[in-house]
C-alpha cells in the first residue's frame, strides 16, 4: 500500500505524533469533542502552516452525503481525521492560563467502541483518492477502553467491537453475536491497535490516553476524483 510508511503523516506534512505532543504539551485536556478539533486544527496550523484545515466537510460515500470531521490538506497530499472524545468524570484546573475544567462521565463504553469503529470504517469509504490518508483518533481518560477485559467476563454485545491494548480489528464485526444486524461493521484492512500516553492530571480519572488507526486508499478501489460534495 502506499500510504504504508506515511500513513501516520498528516497531509504529507507532518507526523501525527508531532502533532500530538504539541497539542500535549498546551492542552492537557478539553472541555468537548469540538474543543479537540479546533485545537488539533490550531495545532497542526502552528507546525505547518502550509496545511489547510477544514472542520464539517461533506463528503460523498455510497450515493449519500456523510460529514467528515476534520479533513487537513497540504500541497499535494490531504488527510481525514475522525475524533472520539470519550470520558469519565474529572474535574481540576489546568493550562496556562488557568482554566476550569468539569468533564461529565459518558455513559455506555460499548456504544463509544462500536462508533470509533464506525469511523474507521467511514475513513475506508473516504479514502478512495490515491493522495488521501486517513485517521481515527480516540482520547479518553477512561481505562476500561485501552484495559483487556477481566479473565472470566462474560460475552457482552459488544465482544467484536473492543478496542483494547494489543487487540487487531478485522473482518466482518458482529454486535451482539448478529443479533442487531444494523451495528454488523466489515471492515477492509486489518488494524493493529496500540494506546499511547497523552497527558497525566492530579485525581481519579487523570491519565488521558489515545488511540490512532492510520487509513490508506485500497489500490483497487482508488478513485482520484474529488471527495467533497
Amino acid at each position: 500500500m502506499a500510504w504504508m510508511d506515511g500513513s501516520r503523516t498528516v497531509a504529507g506534512r507532518i507526523t501525527l505524533g508531532d502533532v500530538i505532543a504539541h497539542l500535549g504539551r498546551h492542552r492537557p485536556v478539553f472541555h468537548s469533542e469540538a474543543d479537540l478539533q479546533h485545537s488539533f486544527a490550531r495545532a497542526l496550523w502552528e507546525l505547518s502552516p502550509d496545511v489547510h484545515s477544514r472542520l464539517e466537510v461533506p463528503q460523498k460515500a455510497g450515493g449519500s452525503a456523510e460529514h467528515l470531521d476534520l479533513l487537513c490538506i497540504g500541497p499535494s497530499t490531504r488527510t481525514a481525521i475522525e475524533f472520539k472524545y470519550f470520558t469519565r468524570r474529572w474535574t481540576g484546573t489546568v493550562g496556562a492560563p488557568a482554566e476550569d475544567y468539569a468533564l461529565k462521565g459518558h455513559a455506555a463504553a460499548d456504544l463509544a467502541r462500536l462508533h470509533f469503529v464506525r469511523d474507521i470504517a467511514r475513513l475506508e469509504r473516504f479514502c478512495r483518492r490515491s493522495d488521501q490518508n486517513g485517521l481515527a483518533i480516540m482520547l479518553t481518560n477512561d481505562a476500561s477502553l485501552w484495559a483487556p477485559p477481566g479473565i472470566g467476563r462474560g460475552r457482552t454485545r459488544d465482544r467484536d467491537f473492543r478496542i483494547h491494548q494489543g487487540r487487531e480489528l478485522v473482518g466482518t464485526l458482529l454486535w451482539a453475536e448478529g443479533a442487531y444486524k444494523p451495528n454488523t461493521c466489515t471492515l477492509r484492512g486489518a488494524y493493529p491497535l496500540d494506546w499511547k500516553p497523552y497527558s497525566e492530571l492530579d485525581g481519579a480519572g487523570g491519565e488521558f490516553r489515545y488511540l490512532a488507526v492510520s487509513v490508506g486508499p485500497s489500490p483497487e478501489e482508488t478513485d482520484d476524483g474529488p471527495s467533497q460534495v
